[in-house]
Protein backbone atom coordinates (compact mmCIF):
# COMPACT_ATOMS: atom_id res chain seq x y z
CA UNK A 1 0.00 0.00 0.00
CA UNK A 2 1.05 3.57 -0.67
CA UNK A 3 2.35 5.60 2.26
CA UNK A 4 0.57 8.58 0.73
CA UNK A 5 -2.92 7.95 -0.60
CA UNK A 6 -5.26 5.13 0.45
CA UNK A 7 -8.70 3.85 -0.44
CA UNK A 8 -9.97 6.35 2.14
CA UNK A 9 -8.76 9.10 -0.19
CA UNK A 10 -11.09 7.89 -2.93
CA UNK A 11 -13.92 7.37 -0.42
CA UNK A 12 -13.60 10.99 0.67
CA UNK A 13 -13.51 12.31 -2.91
CA UNK A 14 -16.60 10.29 -3.86
CA UNK A 15 -18.43 11.48 -0.76
CA UNK A 16 -17.49 15.08 -1.53
CA UNK A 17 -18.93 14.64 -5.02
CA UNK A 18 -22.21 13.48 -3.49
CA UNK A 19 -22.27 16.20 -0.82
CA UNK A 20 -20.67 19.19 -2.49
CA UNK A 21 -21.71 21.88 -0.04
CA UNK A 22 -20.04 23.94 2.66
CA UNK A 23 -21.86 22.40 5.61
CA UNK A 24 -20.79 18.86 4.70
CA UNK A 25 -17.22 19.90 3.93
CA UNK A 26 -16.85 21.77 7.21
CA UNK A 27 -18.17 18.74 9.11
CA UNK A 28 -15.63 16.50 7.35
CA UNK A 29 -12.67 18.90 7.26
CA UNK A 30 -10.58 16.57 9.43
CA UNK A 31 -11.02 13.79 6.85
CA UNK A 32 -9.92 16.16 4.09
CA UNK A 33 -6.77 16.94 6.07
CA UNK A 34 -6.07 13.27 6.88
CA UNK A 35 -6.84 11.63 3.55
CA UNK A 36 -6.18 14.41 1.03
CA UNK A 37 -4.10 17.40 2.04
CA UNK A 38 -1.50 15.82 4.33
CA UNK A 39 -0.82 12.82 2.02
CA UNK A 40 -0.59 15.20 -0.95
CA UNK A 41 1.91 17.44 0.82
CA UNK A 42 3.98 14.41 1.81
CA UNK A 43 3.93 13.21 -1.80
CA UNK A 44 5.04 16.63 -3.02
CA UNK A 45 7.95 16.64 -0.56
CA UNK A 46 9.00 13.19 -1.76
CA UNK A 47 8.90 14.36 -5.39
CA UNK A 48 11.44 17.12 -4.74
CA UNK A 49 14.61 14.98 -5.02
CA UNK A 50 13.14 13.15 -8.02
CA UNK A 51 12.58 16.38 -9.93
CA UNK A 52 16.04 17.59 -8.90
CA UNK A 53 17.47 14.54 -10.65
CA UNK A 54 16.02 15.10 -14.15
CA UNK A 55 14.21 18.47 -14.12
CA UNK A 56 15.98 20.67 -11.54
CA UNK A 57 14.23 23.89 -12.55
CA UNK A 58 10.78 22.57 -11.65
CA UNK A 59 9.44 23.20 -8.18
CA UNK A 60 7.85 20.81 -5.66
CA UNK A 61 6.51 23.23 -3.04
CA UNK A 62 4.80 21.60 -0.07
CA UNK A 63 3.18 24.78 1.25
CA UNK A 64 -0.43 24.45 2.37
CA UNK A 65 -1.36 27.55 0.38
CA UNK A 66 0.29 28.74 -2.81
CA UNK A 67 2.42 25.66 -3.40
CA UNK A 68 2.18 22.64 -5.67
CA UNK A 69 -1.11 21.44 -4.17
CA UNK A 70 -3.96 23.18 -5.93
CA UNK A 71 -6.84 24.67 -3.94
CA UNK A 72 -9.87 22.52 -3.15
CA UNK A 73 -12.08 25.60 -3.42
CA UNK A 74 -13.51 26.28 -6.86
CA UNK A 75 -13.78 29.74 -8.39
CA UNK A 76 -17.53 29.82 -9.05
CA UNK A 77 -17.71 33.42 -10.27
CA UNK A 78 -17.68 32.81 -13.99
CA UNK A 79 -18.56 29.15 -14.66
CA UNK A 80 -21.96 27.49 -14.82
CA UNK A 81 -20.91 24.93 -12.21
CA UNK A 82 -21.55 26.58 -8.85
CA UNK A 83 -20.44 23.68 -6.67
CA UNK A 84 -17.97 25.14 -4.15
CA UNK A 85 -15.38 22.32 -4.07
CA UNK A 86 -13.24 20.43 -6.53
CA UNK A 87 -13.70 16.67 -6.32
CA UNK A 88 -10.15 15.91 -7.39
CA UNK A 89 -6.64 16.37 -6.06
CA UNK A 90 -4.50 18.47 -8.37
CA UNK A 91 -0.75 18.80 -7.93
CA UNK A 92 1.29 21.02 -10.22
CA UNK A 93 5.06 21.15 -10.41
CA UNK A 94 5.71 24.43 -12.17
CA UNK A 95 8.86 25.82 -13.70
CA UNK A 96 10.70 28.11 -11.30
CA UNK A 97 9.87 31.13 -13.49
CA UNK A 98 6.20 30.15 -13.64
CA UNK A 99 5.01 32.68 -11.05
CA UNK A 100 5.82 35.57 -13.36
CA UNK A 101 5.21 34.15 -16.84
CA UNK A 102 3.41 31.29 -18.53
CA UNK A 103 5.78 28.34 -18.37
CA UNK A 104 5.52 24.56 -18.71
CA UNK A 105 4.97 22.23 -15.78
CA UNK A 106 4.17 18.70 -14.66
CA UNK A 107 0.79 17.75 -13.21
CA UNK A 108 -0.85 14.87 -11.32
CA UNK A 109 -4.65 14.55 -11.22
CA UNK A 110 -6.33 12.18 -8.75
CA UNK A 111 -10.09 11.72 -8.85
CA UNK A 112 -12.42 8.83 -8.05
CA UNK A 113 -12.53 7.01 -11.40
CA UNK A 114 -9.93 9.16 -13.18
CA UNK A 115 -6.21 9.53 -12.61
CA UNK A 116 -3.72 11.00 -15.07
CA UNK A 117 -0.37 12.71 -15.33
CA UNK A 118 0.16 15.77 -17.46
CA UNK A 119 3.11 17.67 -18.84
CA UNK A 120 3.36 20.83 -20.89
CA UNK A 121 1.60 24.17 -20.91
CA UNK A 122 -2.15 24.75 -20.63
CA UNK A 123 -3.91 27.84 -22.04
CA UNK A 124 -0.76 29.92 -22.64
CA UNK A 125 -1.24 33.64 -23.21
CA UNK A 126 -0.93 35.07 -26.71
CA UNK A 127 2.74 36.07 -26.43
CA UNK A 128 3.72 32.62 -25.12
CA UNK A 129 1.68 30.94 -27.84
CA UNK A 130 3.43 33.00 -30.51
CA UNK A 131 6.85 31.98 -29.17
CA UNK A 132 5.96 28.28 -29.24
CA UNK A 133 4.53 28.50 -32.76
CA UNK A 134 7.57 30.41 -33.98
CA UNK A 135 9.83 27.75 -32.50
CA UNK A 136 7.89 24.92 -34.18
CA UNK A 137 8.02 26.81 -37.48
CA UNK A 138 11.78 27.35 -37.17
CA UNK A 139 12.65 23.89 -35.79
CA UNK A 140 10.16 21.38 -37.21
CA UNK A 141 12.55 18.43 -37.03
CA UNK A 142 13.27 18.98 -33.34
CA UNK A 143 9.54 19.18 -32.61
CA UNK A 144 8.70 16.07 -34.63
CA UNK A 145 11.54 14.11 -33.04
CA UNK A 146 10.11 14.94 -29.62
CA UNK A 147 6.54 14.03 -30.59
CA UNK A 148 7.69 10.77 -32.17
CA UNK A 149 9.91 9.68 -29.30
CA UNK A 150 8.97 6.04 -28.72
CA UNK A 151 8.67 6.14 -24.93
CA UNK A 152 6.81 9.46 -25.02
CA UNK A 153 4.27 8.23 -27.59
CA UNK A 154 3.65 5.06 -25.59
CA UNK A 155 2.95 6.92 -22.34
CA UNK A 156 1.24 10.11 -23.51
CA UNK A 157 -1.23 11.55 -25.94
CA UNK A 158 -1.49 15.23 -26.79
CA UNK A 159 -4.59 16.92 -25.42
CA UNK A 160 -6.14 20.36 -25.22
CA UNK A 161 -7.76 22.63 -27.78
CA UNK A 162 -6.80 23.55 -31.33
CA UNK A 163 -7.86 26.21 -33.80
CA UNK A 164 -10.10 25.16 -36.67
CA UNK A 165 -8.17 27.39 -39.07
CA UNK A 166 -4.51 28.26 -39.44
CA UNK A 167 -3.20 30.80 -36.93
CA UNK A 168 -2.45 34.27 -38.25
CA UNK A 169 0.72 34.33 -40.34
CA UNK A 170 0.72 30.64 -41.29
CA UNK A 171 -0.80 29.03 -44.41
CA UNK A 172 -3.16 26.07 -44.14
CA UNK A 173 -0.74 23.99 -46.22
CA UNK A 174 2.14 24.55 -43.79
CA UNK A 175 3.80 21.15 -43.16
CA UNK A 176 3.49 21.69 -39.39
CA UNK A 177 -0.04 23.09 -39.48
CA UNK A 178 -1.55 20.61 -37.01
CA UNK A 179 1.03 21.49 -34.37
CA UNK A 180 0.73 25.20 -35.16
CA UNK A 181 -3.05 25.14 -34.72
CA UNK A 182 -2.70 23.98 -31.12
CA UNK A 183 -3.85 26.36 -28.40
CA UNK A 184 -2.59 24.03 -25.67
CA UNK A 185 0.63 22.03 -25.63
CA UNK A 186 -0.23 19.46 -23.01
CA UNK A 187 0.51 15.73 -22.93
CA UNK A 188 -1.85 13.49 -20.96
CA UNK A 189 -0.93 10.07 -19.60
CA UNK A 190 -4.00 8.21 -18.27
CA UNK A 191 -3.42 5.85 -15.33
CA UNK A 192 -5.44 3.18 -13.60
CA UNK A 193 -6.73 4.70 -10.33
CA UNK A 194 -5.50 1.76 -8.25
CA UNK A 195 -1.91 2.62 -9.18
CA UNK A 196 -2.16 5.57 -6.79
CA UNK A 197 -2.28 3.02 -3.95
CA UNK A 198 0.98 1.28 -4.92
CA UNK A 199 4.10 1.26 -2.73
CA UNK A 200 6.44 3.07 -5.11
CA UNK A 201 4.04 5.84 -6.13
CA UNK A 202 6.73 8.53 -6.14
CA UNK A 203 9.09 6.55 -8.37
CA UNK A 204 6.24 5.57 -10.68
CA UNK A 205 4.99 9.13 -11.20
CA UNK A 206 8.56 10.43 -11.51
CA UNK A 207 9.20 7.92 -14.31
CA UNK A 208 6.18 9.26 -16.19
CA UNK A 209 7.33 12.84 -15.75
CA UNK A 210 10.80 11.85 -16.93
CA UNK A 211 9.30 10.23 -20.03
CA UNK A 212 7.75 13.61 -20.89
CA UNK A 213 11.20 15.21 -21.20
CA UNK A 214 11.14 15.43 -25.02
CA UNK A 215 8.09 17.72 -24.96
CA UNK A 216 9.22 19.70 -21.93
CA UNK A 217 12.68 20.32 -23.36
CA UNK A 218 11.21 21.71 -26.58
CA UNK A 219 8.78 23.97 -24.75
CA UNK A 220 11.55 25.30 -22.52
CA UNK A 221 13.72 26.00 -25.56
CA UNK A 222 10.82 27.76 -27.25
CA UNK A 223 10.32 30.02 -24.24
CA UNK A 224 13.99 30.55 -23.43
CA UNK A 225 13.85 28.95 -19.99
CA UNK A 226 16.18 26.32 -18.57
CA UNK A 227 15.32 22.63 -18.44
Amino acid sequence: MSEYFTEDTFVFLRSLGENNNRDWFNEHKAEYEQYVREPALAFIRAMRPELARFAPHFVAADKKVGGSLMRVYRDVRFGKNKQPYKTNIGMQFRHEIGKDVHAPGFYLHIEAGEVFVGAGIWHPDSDTLKKIRSYIDAHPTRWLDAMNNTAFKKAFQMGGDSLKRAPKGYPMDHPMIEALKRKDFIAIGPLMPELILEDDLVGFIASYFETAQPLMQQLCRALGCKF
